[in-house]
């Protein structure tokens, strides 16, 4: 059963009925008591379903699935590449130069 938005075009009262698609638009305000109410169109909600076995991802668009492949693919090359610079940047830590102390001590 869907829940359907009301105003009150006398009093400006908006509120919320939760009625059975077949039943007929409500007319009395029940804030005010006079018969100006109206049904508001809204743009309604996406389906839920309830219950174990229904995951959000079961439904989507094969052009949704192609495009979240290529972005992962794009993501993992970008990553190869960060890692291989830092490894050629990255010097060493045996050709470090010695300090002014470890000098003096080799002396």
């Amino acid at each position: 059963m869907p829940t359907y938005d009301y105003v009150c075009e006398n009093c400006d009262h908006r509120f919320e009925l939760f009625q059975s698609i077949k039943a007929k638009p409500i007319r009395k305000c029940p804030n005010c008591g006079k018969l100006t109410v109206n049904r508001l169109i809204g743009a309604g909600a996406g389906i839920i379903f309830k219950g174990s076995g229904f995951y959000e991802t079961d439904y989507r668009s094969d052009s949704y699935k192609k495009a979240k492949e290529g972005e992962t693919k794009t993501s993992s090359d970008k990553t190869d590449k960060k890692t291989e610079t830092k490894a050629k940047d990255s010097k060493p830590a045996d050709t470090a130069k010695p300090t002014k102390k470890d000098k003096k001590k080799s002396a």
